[in-house]
């Protein structure tokens, strides 16, 4: 059976749900919740090992985790006193620097990746070696890799930007599997030996896929 076809899952969920109805919704409630009612269910399953029985152990849960009903009314409170620009949902101070960080982000990694490009396109009209002009496309793996970062983390009409921590782990990715083709050129051109070439393919690229495969399997709908 599925978390999501779990009878207590749902309990939790909804019972969450119900408790900060009224509440604007965002990316930072979103993930609030989520957490809320993992903690719920797992306190539940914690308490129900002790011999109570669904109801009992949920109700105990709940106690538990004390009254929240506080952080609900704050969080209303703050959510009704932020202006509303143009019809648009209201935006926070934190996620209008993200948008300039994001965008900052976008044209730096762009940038970095066109020089990393024409760099290595002139040393090789230039009939430089060859690890010179594959080794200018190593601005091609950081622009990548901000450019992964910026876009995850940016906030669009359908979908709410990535947390930070989440998009740096992706950025993180991105970064090792570049890295992962960028090594294996340069070392196969500087040593002339594939082995070493494929040897420094695979320890990057599996760490980098590895990761990326971990996050896209545990990854939620962030579509608003």
């Amino acid at each position: 059976m599925s978390k999501n076809d779990d009878p207590m899952n749902k309990k939790a969920t909804t019972y969450i749900e119900n408790l900060f109805a009224g509440v604007a919704d965002s990316q930072q409630l979103r993930d609030l919740k989520e957490e809320l009612v993992t903690n719920l269910r797992e306190k539940t399953a914690d308490i129900k090992s002790r011999g109570l029985d669904d109801e009992q152990a949920f109700r105990e849960a709940v106690i538990s985790m004390g009254d929240l009903s506080g952080l609900v009314d704050e969080m209303r409170v703050v959510r009704q006193h932020q202006p509303v620009h143009s019809g648009s949902a209201p935006q926070s101070a934190n996620s209008r620097l993200m948008t300039r960080i994001s965008t900052g982000g976008i044209v730096i990694g762009t940038l970095l990746i066109l020089f990393g490009l024409y760099t290595s396109t002139m040393l090789y009209f230039m009939r430089m070696d060859a690890v010179p002009v594959i080794g200018s496309s190593i601005f091609i793996v950081a622009g990548g890799t901000i450019l992964t970062y910026s876009v995850l983390t940016r906030e669009t009409r359908t979908k709410y930007g990535m947390s930070v921590f989440r998009a740096l782990l992706y950025a993180v990715a991105a970064g090792l599997i570049l890295f992962s083709i960028f090594t294996a050129f340069t070392t196969r051109y500087a040593t002339g030996e594939m082995f070493i070439a494929v040897a420094s393919l695979m320890v990057f690229s599996m760490a980098g896929i590895g990761l990326l495969l971990v996050l896209l399997l545990t990854g939620k709908d962030r579509r608003k």
